[in-house]
């Protein structure tokens, strides 16, 4: 997969992040730590990246993605002590509203970060998990 290399700067960063951080903060303060962490690591970051959603030809609602990697990747970032099915559907939502192929959930959780790798390729059928 080409988005590979990327993704592994991502959740490298995203461990970095963790670890000088750890748990309990909002996921603005991550954000805020991540991006600096991703520009760092020589990536193009454009974070709070509005998101339209159409129907029909017609806008029906407005999203905004957390963070979004060399104009290619969506990041949905999460302070939770687990993640639920939930957010896994809101990041697969936002790969179809914009047509991008891969997004990263990450959970900056109690104990570790948790990371999950969506697809929105038909031809994987399930979404794939690191």
């Amino acid at each position: 997969m080409k988005h590979e290399a990327v993704t592994e700067k991502i959740i490298g960063c995203a461990y970095k992040v963790y670890k000088r951080m750890g748990f309990g903060f909002l996921e603005s303060v991550y954000e805020k730590c991540l991006c600096i962490e991703l520009k760092k690591a020589g990536l193009k970051v454009e974070a709070q990246v509005p998101i339209t959603v159409t129907y029909e030809g017609e806008v029906v609602g407005l999203f905004v993605a957390d963070v979004l990697v060399d104009d290619s990747i969506i990041l949905e970032l999460k302070s939770v002590k687990c993640l639920v099915r939930a957010h896994e559907v809101q990041l697969v939502n936002y790969l179809v509203a914009t047509g991008k192929d891969v997004g990263l959930l990450l959970n900056f959780a109690e104990l570790n970060v948790e990371v999950k790798r969506k697809l929105r390729s038909l031809s994987n059928a399930d979404q794939s998990e690191f």
